[in-house]
């Protein structure tokens, strides 16, 4: 019979690196995480891949030891802007509730009140 060439299967993660994110200066807690990219080869380059990437963290956890409710219920999007060493600097991109945050906003069986501003 035909014999088939046995696909070599090693560790995926030798070939990964890790970058730590760094929050903008206006939130307390500058190293909010890590990112993981593949390592640089040939024509391609890690870093340039991580540009452009959008990361979703809690404000409260941004905010450091603050213990405001209004924090804990925001989501701020972080994007990739520059990679300097193996720090990602970041940019704010956006910021939305989180789900429990609004539900908790909402009554049921409350009357829908619509205003035009």
């Amino acid at each position: 019979g035909k014999r088939t060439a046995k696909k070599k299967i090693g560790d995926t993660m030798l070939g990964k690196e890790w970058y730590d994110l760094v929050a903008p200066a206006n939130f307390t807690t500058r190293h909010c995480g890590k990112t993981l990219v593949n390592k640089s080869k040939g024509t391609f380059s890690g870093p340039e891949n991580i540009k452009g990437r959008v990361f979703q963290h809690n404000l409260a956890d941004l905010m450091g030891k603050s213990d405001d409710d209004v924090h804990k219920c925001r989501n701020v999007t972080l994007k990739a802007e520059d990679v300097q060493g193996r720090n990602v600097l970041t940019n704010f991109h956006g910021m939305c509730l989180t789900t429990d945050g609004l539900r908790s906003l909402l009554s049921k069986w409350g009357t829908l009140i619509e205003g035009a501003v």
